[in-house]
């Protein structure tokens, strides 16, 4: 059974997706919370596989808490439901290590859905957000290339896997049970192979070639 640990600033929000958790006999809810500022404590006291967090506002503080999340003993996987983020900040919250978002409005079988997946390791994205992210990666470096002039190595698309997660190096290697340097030769690898200038542009374009799942 997952565990998934809900955190809204609303009360009726928080109510509603406790009711579409309880519908799903596979989930089940550990906690609510009325802010991320007390996500952090309840992770600790009840270790939930996921947390599911409703945003309204996007401010570097936030982006902190998040970081401090994927970087706690035990990281649960993180899904947000947020509408208008600014696509930087949703770049830099991917990196930090979040595995779901969704927009607020998402269906309860999208919302399920997310949190399955993301507790089994995947990445989920809706199409919107995909979308949203081109023109960011696209401003911050040049234009994204139609596809890669080589392909992946099945280990080098396991290792993006992981960079969309925001995984460091450090915790790729020890997931995988190999170096810190052979990491850091896939990151170059796949880097070159997609013609990418960064992590961030590499992720998203394992997205647009479908190496990452969705």
């Amino acid at each position: 059974m997952t565990r998934v640990l809900i955190a809204a600033g609303s009360a009726i929000a928080r109510a509603g997706l406790e009711a579409l958790l309880t519908s799903n006999p596979a989930l089940i809810a550990v906690g609510s919370v009325p802010a991320i500022d007390a996500v952090m404590q309840q992770v600790e006291d009840q270790q939930p596989d996921v947390v599911l967090l409703e945003l309204e506002t996007y401010d570097d503080e936030i982006l902190a808490s998040l970081l401090a999340l994927g970087a706690s003993p035990h990281p649960p996987a993180c899904v947000i439901l947020t509408d208008d983020a600014p696509e930087m900040w949703t770049a830099e919250a991917l990196r930090a290590g979040i595995r779901g978002i969704l927009p607020r409005q998402a269906s309860a079988s999208e919302i399920v859905a997310a949190v399955e997946a993301t507790a089994a390791g995947l990445v989920v994205l809706h199409r919107d957000t995909v979308d949203s992210l081109l023109p960011a990666v696209s401003s911050h470096s040049r234009d994204l290339p139609p596809v890669s002039q080589q392909a992946l190595t099945p280990r080098e698309i396991e290792v993006l896997g992981m960079l969309a997660e925001g995984l460091g190096n450090k915790t790729i290697a020890w997931r995988l049970g190999i170096s810190e340097h052979t990491v850091k030769f896939h990151v170059g690898s796949i880097l070159a192979k997609l013609n990418a200038s960064s992590r961030t542009e590499a992720v998203t374009l394992g997205i647009r070639q479908g190496l990452i799942m969705l």
